[in-house]
C-alpha cells in the first residue's frame, strides 16, 4: 500500500464541489503562483511554520538543530531558518513547548485516509457529497492518488480532484478515470502572462483541458481573479474564448483573497500581494458580465 505526504484533512467542506466534503490536502506543486494562499503545499517535503508570537525565545528549538540551521535574531525577537542547513527531522517542533513551531504535511497510509473520510459519509449520502483531493497539485502523487480513489470508489463515494492541469498527459488521463468530477484551474489565457505568474507555461494546463473535454469528463473550470494579473476584461475575454474552444458553458469565479498571507511570514518568504486588497463578489460584477455576453454561466 503506498503511502502519501498530506498536510490538511479538512472536513464539512461546502466549496470544493457538490454537498458537503471531506477535502485531503496533498503536497507537491509544481506552481508557484505568486498568490498563492497555501504556500506550505509547494513542497513535497515536510515544512516548518513558525510562528513568532508564540515564541518566548527560550532557544530549545536552536538548541536542538543537529544542522545548526537555527538562529535566534535578538534585534528581530525572532528565530530565523536556514533553509539549506534544514533536513527536515522536525526536532525544532518536539523542542518547542510553546506551540512555536508547526509541522506541515505527513506521511499518511491510504486505509487512513479512507477511514477519516468514511467518518463522514452519512453526510456525504444526505447531501450528495463526498471527498475532494486539493492541495499542492495532488496528481504529483500519482500512485498513492490511484490507490485512495481506488479505495473511495469501492466505498460509493463521490471523488472530484482540483487540479492545476500541470501534469503529464499519461498521468493525467489515468487519474482522470477514476474521478467523478474535474475542478480545473485556469490562471491566464495568455502563456506568457501564466509564466510570470505561476513560473509555468499553460500549454499541458490548455491540452489536458482539451483531452478531457473530448472525452466527456465532468469539468467545472474554475478561474481564481487576481488584481493586476488576470482581472481585465481582456483576460475575461481570453478566458471566455478558451471555454467555448472546449464546449463549456460554465465557470466559477474565485475571489482572490488574503488567508495565506501570514503563512508567508511564518515560512520566511516574500509574499508579492501583502499590500494587495481582498476582492468582494460585487467588485466582479462587470468581470462577471464579460461571460455572460460571451453566453457562458460566471458565478462566485
Amino acid at each position: 500500500m503506498s503511502k502519501g505526504v498530506v498536510f490538511n484533512i479538512q472536513k464539512f467542506s461546502i466549496h470544493d464541489g457538490p454537498g458537503i466534503r471531506t477535502t485531503v490536502f496533498l503536497k507537491g506543486c509544481p506552481l508557484r503562483c505568486k498568490w498563492c494562499a497555501n504556500p506550505e503545499s509547494q513542497r513535497m517535503e515536510t515544512e516548518y511554520l513558525y510562528d513568532v508570537k508564540k515564541c518566548v525565545g527560550c532557544g530549545y528549538c536552536v538548541a536542538a538543530c543537529p544542522q545548526k540551521a537555527l538562529s535566534f535574531d535578538a534585534h528581530a525577537g525572532r528565530i530565523h531558518k536556514d533553509q539549506d542547513r534544514c533536513i527536515h527531522c522536525g526536532k525544532c517542533t518536539k523542542a518547542c513547548l510553546y506551540g512555536a513551531w508547526k509541522a506541515e504535511g505527513r506521511e499518511s497510509a491510504v486505509d487512513e485516509i479512507v477511514n477519516a473520510c468514511l467518518e463522514d459519509q452519512p453526510f456525504y449520502e444526505e447531501s450528495g457529497g463526498g471527498v475532494t483531493i486539493s492541495g499542492g497539485e495532488g496528481m504529483m502523487q500519482p500512485e498513492f492518488l490511484g490507490e485512495l480513489l481506488d479505495a473511495l470508489k469501492e466505498k460509493g463515494i463521490h471523488t472530484a480532484i482540483e487540479t492545476t492541469g500541470v501534469v503529464s498527459p499519461e498521468i493525467f488521463q489515468r487519474l482522470a478515470a477514476k474521478l467523478d468530477l474535474l475542478l480545473f484551474d485556469l490562471k491566464h489565457p495568455d502563456d506568457s502572462m501564466h509564466r510570470k505568474g505561476t513560473g509555468v507555461s499553460n500549454s499541458q494546463i490548455l491540452e489536458n483541458l482539451r483531452w478531457a473535454c473530448q472525452n466527456n469528463h465532468e469539468i467545472l473550470c474554475r478561474i481564481p481573479v487576481i488584481p493586476g494579473f488576470n482581472d481585465s476584461r481582456e483576460d475575461a475575454l481570453g478566458f471566455a474564448k478558451i471555454l467555448k474552444e472546449n464546449g463549456l458553458d460554465r465557470v466559477q469565479l474565485l475571489c482572490f483573497h488574503q488567508m495565506g498571507e501570514r503563512k508567508y511570514e511564518m515560512l520566511e518568504r516574500d509574499y508579492a500581494y501583502k499590500d494587495t486588497q481582498a476582492l468582494r463578489k460585487e467588485d466582479l460584477s462587470d468581470y462577471i458580465q464579460v461571460f455572460k455576453e460571451e453566453g457562458i454561466d460566471a458565478f462566485v
